[in-house]
C-alpha cells in the first residue's frame, strides 16, 4: 500500500483526506499518463454519496485539463466502469465511491484498459505528482480535452447482463435492499427483464442515506423483511454494488464463503472447475477450508483484497474466487466483484438443479467468528512488534487446529483488524481480547 492508494484506490473523508484538489490532481497525472501519445478517453463513474458530484466535476476537470476526454456515465456499480473500460475505446477508467463506507467518506477507484484495478506502478507515479515530486504542464488550445455525457454506458451494460445470464426467473419472488447506492440504477431493472418478481427496499438515495442501517453491510432489517415475508432470496448490495450477501429465506445469511462453496461444488459437478480450485483469502471462515477439504476442492489463499485474489486467478487460470464480504469474481463474465452478477450465478444454479438457496447450502459449517477493530497511529509498528507477534503465536498454538487468530492492517482505514474463530462464540471473544488489548494499550489511537 502507499501513502494515498489503499487496497482499493484512494479512500478517506470527503473535504478532509480526500477533497476535490486531491482528485483533481489525481485525473490531472492521469490525463497526462494516459495521452501521452495523443488523446485519449476516460470513463468516470459515481455512486450516490453527497460528495460523488463534487469529485466527479474536480476529477474531470483534472483529466481533460491533461489533454484527455471524460465521459460521464454518472451514477452507476462499480463493476459498470471495469466492464466498460475493458470493452470499449478508453485507456482507463475511474469510479467515485467508498463502497460500504458512511456517506461522509468517499473513494476513486482507477481500473485499467483491461478492467483490473490500476497497477502499484502508476499508483506510485500518481502519489510522487500530489506530493509535488513532479511536474505537469496543462495543455492549451486545442489540446485540452472536452467532457462528454456518457449515459449509454449504463444502457450498454444492462443489455451486456442480460444477454450473458439469458435465464428465466418467471416465478421468482425476490426482495432487495439496494443500500440508497448504486445497485438503484440497475438490480431491479435487470431482474424484472429476466421475469422475476421484485420487491424493493433502500431505493431512495438522497446522498446521505446510502450504507445507512441498509444494505450488505447492515443487514439487520432486511433479515427480518426477508424472514416475514414470502421471497425465493433477499439479495444485499453495498453502496458501489460490487459486493453481493444473500438472505435465505428462514434469514440466514449467504455470504461470499457460501457462494464459493455453492458454485465450487456446482463447477466441479459440471466438469468445469479449472485446476479443481476456488481462490479466496486468509478472512474465509475455517469452515469453509474444512468443507471443501471434505469436498475434494482446492482452495488457493490470498491476502485480503479482490485485486489479489484476481492476481492469482489470473496466474493459475482459476475461474471463480472471492471474499467472504461478498465481493466474488467470476473470470468467464468480468475482471471484479459485481452483486448483480453474483446474484445472477446463484439464481441460474437454483434454476438449472432446481434445488432452493437453503439446500444448496447444506454441508459448509461456518465457525464462530469475531473480528474486532482497533484504531491506530502507525499500522505497520503494530505488526512488527515482538510482544504482539509472540502472542498470535501463542493463541494459535491454544487452538490447536480448531480455530485460528488473524491479525491484519486494513487497506483502507488506520485500523488493526484482529479476528477469531474457534468452535463457540466464548472462546473467540477471549482470544481476541489477548491481542486487541496488548494492540490498543501499545498502540490505540
Amino acid at each position: 500500500m502507499g501513502k494515498y492508494f489503499g487496497t482499493d484506490g484512494i479512500r478517506g473523508k470527503a473535504n478532509q483526506e480526500l477533497t476535490a484538489f486531491r482528485a483533481f490532481q489525481v485525473g490531472r497525472y492521469l490525463g497526462y499518463y494516459f495521452s501521452k501519445d495523443g488523446k485519449k478517453s476516460i470513463v468516470i463513474g459515481k455512486d450516490t454519496r453527497l460528495s460523488s458530484d463534487m469529485l466527479e466535476n474536480a476529477l474531470a476537470a483534472g483529466i481533460t485539463s491533461q489533454g484527455c476526454d471524460a465521459y460521464l456515465t454518472g451514477t452507476c456499480p462499480t463493476p459498470m466502469i471495469a466492464y466498460l473500460t475493458r470493452t470499449e475505446d478508453f485507456a482507463a477508467g475511474a469510479m467515485i465511491s467508498a463502497s460500504h463506507n458512511p456517506f461522509y467518506d468517499n473513494g476513486i477507484k482507477i481500473f485499467s484498459k483491461e478492467g483490473i484495478k490500476l497497477s502499484s506502478d502508476i499508483e506510485d507515479l500518481i502519489e510522487e505528482f500530489i506530493d509535488g515530486k513532479t511536474d505537469l504542464e496543462y495543455k492549451k488550445d486545442d489540446g485540452i480535452g472536452k467532457v462528454v455525457d456518457y449515459k449509454k454506458g449504463l444502457e450498454d451494460y444492462l443489455a451486456w447482463v442480460r444477454k450473458t445470464f439469458d435465464i428465466d426467473l418467471s416465478g421468482m419472488k425476490l426482495a432487495l435492499d439496494c443500500a440508497n447506492g448504486s445497485s438503484v440504477m440497475t438490480a431491479e431493472r435487470a431482474l424484472k427483464a429476466l421475469g422475476a418478481e421484485c420487491t424493493v427496499l433502500n431505493n431512495t438515495p438522497d446522498g446521505l442515506n446510502i450504507n445507512t442501517k441498509c444494505g450488505s453491510t447492515h443487514p439487520e432489517k432486511f433479515i427480518e423483511f426477508v424472514k416475514n415475508g414470502d421471497y425465493d432470496l433477499g439479495l444485499m448490495f453495498d453502496g458501489d454494488a460490487d459486493r453481493q450477501i444473500m438472505v435465505a429465506p428462514d434469514g440466514q445469511q449467504v455470504n461470499g464463503d457460501f457462494v464459493l462453496y455453492i458454485c465450487g461444488k456446482h463447477y466441479r459437478d459440471k466438469g468445469i472447475l479449472t485446476n479443481n480450485t476456488v481462490v479466496t483469502t486468509v478472512m474465509a471462515n475455517l469452515g469453509l477450508f474444512k468443507a471443501m477439504e471434505r469436498e475434494g476442492i482446492k482452495v488457493a489463499s490470498t491476502a485480503v483484497g479482490d485485486k489479489y485474489v484476481y492476481e492469482e486467478m489470473c496466474r493459475a487460470d482459476d475461474i471463480v474466487g472471492g471474499e467472504q464480504s461478498g465481493h466474488i469474481i467470476f473470470k468467464q463474465y468480468e475482471t471484479t466483484g459485481d452483486g448483480l452478477v453474483t446474484a445472477l450465478v446463484i439464481l441460474g444454479i437454483m434454476k438449472e438443479t432446481g434445488k432452493t438457496v437453503l439446500e444448496l447450502m447444506q454441508g459448509l459449517k461456518i465457525y464462530p467468528q469475531l473480528l474486532v477493530n482497533v484504531r491506530v497511529t502507525d499500522k505497520q509498528t503494530v505488526l512488527n512488534d515482538e510482544e504482539i507477534k509472540e502472542k498470535i503465536r501463542e493463541v494459535n498454538e491454544e487452538l490447536n487446529g480448531n480455530g485460528r487468530l488473524l491479525v491484519r492492517p486494513s487497506g483502507t482505514e488506520p485500523l488493526i483488524r484482529v479476528m477469531a474463530e474457534a468452535e463457540t462464540d466464548e472462546i473467540c471473544a477471549a482470544e481476541v481480547s489477548k491481542v486487541a488489548d496488548i494492540v490498543r494499550a501499545k498502540f490505540g489511537a
